[in-house]
């Protein structure tokens, strides 16, 4: 099995998978591998078992998936723990391009893996930040609903309050409350002096049309 791209007398081979006869044998080795505890450092095991696996691209499709299955579960057993909140195979989807780029390259090269396991482990600490910024914003949404959410908030406030809570860039002004509420100016006014009464937003220093308004967070 062959992976191309190109048009037809300018095909590009980007990877050769081993020989359907010899894919039984392999595989025996890889899992007795797997399933052995060894010397190796737990996380090294995991990016060269996701290397392994999809090297031998024992399957027509799907491949990728499993291989990507086999690193967390090789992450999982390392930490030993009954929760875990990052995911190697996420990460790895959002940096596909490069990670398409790494794999070729170290199929492709001399059997030296170190700029693959450089690379798996620099997407591991970057889905493991990803995973805590994650956690940090469900954190504050959950503390401020906490501090906020008995008040008489009505359904455009809370509306408003999750797109910003959800990252809105830039100043809230009553014009984009507007927008975002699907409200007139004067609602938006109205609400807007609401919510600074109750204390769930405060307003900026300056006024007339650039008077923004800020999310009151908890500490």
């Amino acid at each position: 099995m062959e992976v191309i791209s190109g048009a037809i007398g300018r095909i590009r081979v980007h990877f050769r998978a081993v020989p359907a006869d010899d894919i039984p044998a392999e595989m025996e080795r890889f899992l007795a591998w797997f399933e052995t505890s060894n010397a190796f450092d737990p996380v090294i095991k995991a990016a060269l078992s996701h290397l392994w696996f999809v090297t031998l691209h024992p399957f027509d499709d799907g491949n990728g998936r499993i291989a990507r299955a086999i690193a967390d579960m090789a992450l999982a057993r390392a930490e030993s723990g009954s929760q875990r909140f990052y995911s190697m195979s996420s990460q790895i989807r959002t940096e596909r391009n490069d990670y398409y780029k790494i794999l070729e390259r170290t199929q492709k090269g001399n059997l030296d893996v170190t700029p693959w396991l450089c690379w798996f482990l620099d997407c591991l600490e970057r889905a493991i930040t990803s995973s805590e910024t994650a956690l940090g914003d469900v954190l504050r949404k959950s503390l401020f609903w906490k501090q906020h959410g008995l008040k008489d908030i009505n359904s455009r406030h809370k509306a408003v309050l999750s797109r910003l809570l959800d990252g809105f860039i830039g100043h809230l002004t009553s014009s984009k409350y507007a927008k975002l509420a699907k409200c007139s100016q004067d609602t938006a006014a109205r609400d807007l002096n609401q919510l600074v009464a109750l204390g769930v937003m405060t307003k900026g220093s300056a006024r007339g049309r650039s008077t923004s308004y800020e999310l009151v967070l908890a500490d």
